[in-house]
């Protein structure tokens, strides 16, 4: 309406054929700015929502389904955690009660090593009292085969054996035993005289 009432003027005026033709070329930019304001005005919308596509989404923010996921994960993870924690405690009751059954077997231990150090301490006291009995008699018992006469000694001497009878004769004074020796038969004379050698010889020299 407004360029047809310019026409209009423009004719009462006498502007004439080229009054139109600038008419024309004023709406014909007129038509062709519009029509590329519009054609801005969707390429703009279309980068707009291009960008929108290719914009990368926020990795914490899930969807309704992965957050139930989600959810679901943590408490499987969160009954593993107990479960597991559950395990560690009831190793640690077996571990502690292993330890008081380790203390207590370690503790009768003690007391029976004590205990058995005390019986041997009694039981070598008591050896030695009889090791020193037996010294005492093999000393009195000596001291009488010494005091007989060398033929009576001699008889109860043959009567012996060998290795007993030269124990008595190794512990007598030579001459009773050299007496002793000589009222004795040969070949009995000769296995004490031997036996007494091979102590002889086994006895240590400095």
């Amino acid at each position: 309406m407004k360029l047809f009432k310019k026409r209009k003027a423009l004719r009462k005026k006498g502007g004439g054929t080229v009054g139109l033709i600038a008419l024309l070329l004023v709406g014909s930019a007129a038509l062709r700015a519009g029509s590329e304001a519009g054609s801005a005005y969707a390429e703009a919308t279309k980068d707009q929502i291009r960008e929108t596509a290719e914009t990368p989404k926020d990795p914490t923010s899930k969807m309704p389904g992965q957050q139930t996921m989600d959810r679901s994960e943590m408490s499987n993870l969160l009954t593993a955690l107990l479960k597991r924690e559950m395990r560690v405690k009831e190793q640690e009751k077996k571990i502690e009660m292993r330890s008081k059954a380790l203390a207590v077997a370690d503790e009768e231990i003690t007391k029976r090593l004590a205990a058995l150090e005390q019986a041997e301490n009694a039981l070598r006291e008591t050896l030695s009292l009889a090791d020193g009995a037996a010294e005492g008699d093999l000393a009195r018992l000596t001291a009488v085969y010494e005091s007989m006469k060398p033929k009576d000694a001699a008889a109860l001497f043959g009567a012996m054996e060998p290795d007993f009878a030269a124990g008595f004769l190794g512990r007598m004074r030579p001459d009773a035993a050299a007496s002793v020796m000589a009222g004795l038969p040969a070949d009995m004379a000769y296995a004490i005289s031997v036996i007494l050698a091979g102590r002889n010889t086994k006895v240590p020299k400095s």
